[in-house]
């Protein structure tokens, strides 16, 4: 199983040095006057808008047929059986946690460094990537020399909250945990439900322990002792700390009546409609409950708070193209790839989807200006799930665990005695 390792900006500076005419394949791929791709985006989404705009365009500038398939969140659970035959897609996308462990984790991700040389805007598309984001990302599977991922946008995560009910939190957002605890507290005492939490989604329950984990230890920290077959990390101060923080927000009432019970999306739909005052969740968020938001909700947001001066790192992850090895059009694939970085179509994913472009200087919307300005404060990076991407890792183990200590049935210490348990099982079976 080929491991996912980092790829710095340094190196992806001279792997990007082959001389390439557009954006023809190093591999040598012939030139094709079409490409089959299966979108994650649905008929109908902002974000499949920008897309088909771009593909019109597309078509029209180069000659290039684009025969998209708009397949929606589940387009790369259909690629798997496709990927040893010919009729795999020439071009999918979706995130990174989704992306890796089916294409970069199993070798069946093409290099995409003619892609990441071709120029868009009078730039290299790798320099339309801000170089901080690659140099901790792991976009390079090992044995490789080139990205096998060009992101469009990002997508993260923070605490959001209606201004016009707490515009407090808008002037003083609180940014350690102590302060953070108080709030809370201070929310409760006035009558109010903390957070509202949809506690049958596991990927946000999820959030929880990975980001306490990360502020605990920093960026990296819950992926190393995930790949450590012996589970011998899980015995650290470290990822108790984490859990004990999840242990105390569980204990101290702050979730929402019921959130262990219901089902998605009754809980951030009753945060829209202000019968809770905060929400963990991604950027999505505001387009995904503002047909149903209470008139006037102003959507703001506060980074999860720092841990005993711990790390500020925010969760930046990628959205983004892959080409499957077998494409057989993939010169084409990343003909298109590299187009949808052009600032136009960069512009309208930040004012139209109200998601964050990848390129620092497209348009970011209202509703996005917190997150971002929380990513460029921040001190570090890392993926979802701290970058775990070993297949069934986080399905089989690390979610449901997590799910078990957000839901109040283990405590803190049960656990990591789980997750040690069943990691040592998984890599035996994995090895």
């Amino acid at each position: 199983m080929a491991k996912i390792r980092t790829f710095s900006a340094l190196a992806l500076v001279s792997v990007l040095a082959v001389t390439a005419s557009g954006c023809a394949s190093a591999a040598g791929d012939s030139s094709s006057d079409s490409l089959t791709y299966w979108s994650m985006w649905k008929e109908g989404e902002a974000q499949q808008k920008v897309v088909a705009a771009a593909i019109a365009d597309f078509e029209k500038e180069t000659g290039i047929e684009v025969n998209v398939q708009w397949q929606g969140r589940d387009n790369i659970k259909k690629v798997v059986p496709t990927l040893n035959t010919n009729k795999v897609p020439d071009l999918v996308d979706g995130s990174f946690a989704k992306l890796a462990p089916i294409l970069a984790e199993t070798g069946q991700a093409k290099s995409l460094e003619a892609a990441y040389d071709a120029e868009v805007d009078g730039s290299k598309v790798s320099d339309l990537i801000p170089s901080a984001y690659l140099d901790v990302d792991t976009l390079s599977v090992e044995g490789g020399d080139a990205p096998w991922m060009l992101p469009y946008s990002l997508t993260s995560d923070a605490i959001w909250f209606n201004a016009t009910a707490h515009p407090e939190l808008v002037d003083a957002p609180p940014a350690d945990w102590d302060g953070f605890i108080d709030t809370l507290d201070a929310i409760k005492a006035g009558g109010e439900t903390p957070f509202a939490v949809d506690g049958d989604v596991s990927g946000y329950n999820a959030y929880w322990y990975t980001t306490a984990m990360v502020r605990v230890a920093g960026p990296g920290s819950l992926k190393e002792i995930a790949e450590d077959p012996s589970g011998e990390g899980w015995d650290s101060k470290e990822a108790l700390k984490a859990a004990e923080l999840v242990e105390e927000l569980v204990q101290g009432g702050y979730f929402i009546s019921g959130y262990n019970a219901s089902k998605w999306p009754a809980q951030q739909q009753a945060w829209a409609d202000n019968k809770a005052a905060l929400l963990f969740n991604g950027t999505w968020i505001p387009t995904e409950t503002g047909p149903y938001a209470a008139d006037g909700f102003e959507y703001s947001s506060f980074p999860f708070p720092t841990v005993d001066g711990g790390s500020n790192a925010q969760r930046a992850d990628f959205v983004g193209f892959a080409v499957p090895t077998r494409a057989k059009n993939a010169d084409s694939a990343q003909k298109f790839a590299a187009y949808f970085l052009g600032k136009s179509y960069q512009d309208s994913l930040g004012s139209d989807a109200k998601i964050i472009p990848i390129r620092s200087d497209a348009t970011v919307s209202t509703e996005m200006s917190t997150v971002k300005a929380a990513l460029d404060n921040a001190d570090g990076y890392y993926q979802q799930n701290d970058g775990i991407s070993f297949p069934g890792y986080t399905e089989k183990l690390l979610w449901p665990t997590i799910d078990q200590l957000v839901l109040g049935k283990i405590s803190a210490a049960e656990f990591v005695a789980q997750m040690k348990s069943g990691q040592i099982d998984y890599w035996k079976q994995n090895s």
